[in-house]
This record gives C-alpha cells, sequence and structure tokens, in this order.
C-alpha cells in the first residue's frame, strides 16, 4: 500500500557529492517522519538523518555539517544532499517513512526502501 522508491546512489570520489532522493507513493493519508538509514558491510544499520513534517531535522554525528536532509511535502518526497564524502560513508542507504494510511482502517505504517548504493573511493 506504500511504496518508496530511492535514487541517486553511486560511485564517488572522496571530497565528492551525491543526492539522493526518495520518493513515497500508495494510500497515504499522512506522513509525519521521513529519514534516511544506512548499513554498511559487517555494521547494524544507523540512523544518518531525520526530517519530520514541519521541518525539524536531526543529525548522525558522523555526517553533521556535510549532509542536509530536505523534503517536499507536496511531492512525498525526501532528499539527502551529501557533500565532502568519505570512503566511510560508503552503505547502503535506505529511506524510511513513517505515517498513516488513507485506507480503513486507517492504520500507521513505517515503511522502507529497498536501499540505494553510495560508495566513496579514495
Amino acid at each position: 500500500q506504500v511504496q518508496l522508491v530511492e535514487s541517486g546512489g553511486g560511485l564517488v570520489q572522496a571530497g565528492g557529492s551525491l543526492r539522493l532522493s526518495c520518493a513515497a507513493s500508495g494510500s497515504i493519508f499522512s506522513i509525519n517522519t521521513m529519514g534516511w538509514y544506512r548499513q554498511a558491510p559487517g555494521k547494524q544499520r544507523e540512523l544518518v538523518a531525520g526530517i519530520t513534517y514541519r521541518g525539524s531535522t536531526n543529525y548522525a554525528d558522523s555526517v553533521k555539517d556535510r549532509f542536509t536532509i530536505s523534503r517536499d511535502n507536496a511531492k512525498n518526497t525526501v532528499y539527502l544532499q551529501m557533500n565532502s564524502l568519505k570512503p566511510e560513508d560508503t552503505a547502503v542507504y535506505y529511506c524510511n517513512a513513517l505515517g498513516r494510511l488513507s485506507t480503513y482502517p486507517f492504520k500507521d505504517f513505517n515503511h522502507w526502501g529497498q536501499g540505494t548504493q553510495v560508495t566513496v573511493s579514495s
């Protein structure tokens, strides 16, 4: 009932930039929080950045001042601008959305995207 489609990953040299996008669609009444998580090989999935409907943001310490999260509520889309990328940023990046369905019984949802690979070469 909810689909999250991510795009924008790829291979970049250290110091470069990438912009990830995640568009939500389906039976959505509202989306409260959208976020980006990442998982590197052999490591647990971790929060990178989150943003509420009203635009309040939070970031992992490791990405503060380098990454910027934003969203377009009209398009149900969240973005992650990643600058000054480092090899340790290499991971699969996942989009997450928390919201409420527009169809009966109007349940809350917590949905993940399929992930997009970001590789930063040194």
